[in-house]
């Protein structure tokens, strides 16, 4: 939050994906604000590789989730 001039202005702040978010928001122990932040975090696991390199449920779920067309495979928009 910036004050200027005794105006508060509020800064919408974007939440960064990473890692360790991602994984949190895919395995539930981060709290999603909605269902389609959870598909980000999927895209975001796809997109980086990650999905294939962490345990097999990982993997799976991508799979998943790509052959029902809720995200797309790497490198597909």
């Amino acid at each position: 939050m910036k004050v200027m001039v005794g105006i508060t202005l509020f800064i919408k702040k974007e939440k960064v994906m990473d890692r360790y978010t991602a994984v949190g928001l895919a395995e539930g122990f981060i709290e999603a604000e909605n269902d389609d932040q959870v598909l980000q975090a999927w895209q975001y696991l796809v997109d980086t590789g990650l999905a294939w390199q962490l345990q097999g449920w990982f993997g799976r779920t991508a799979h998943n989730l790509i052959e029902a067309g809720m995200i797309n495979p790497k490198g597909e928009a």
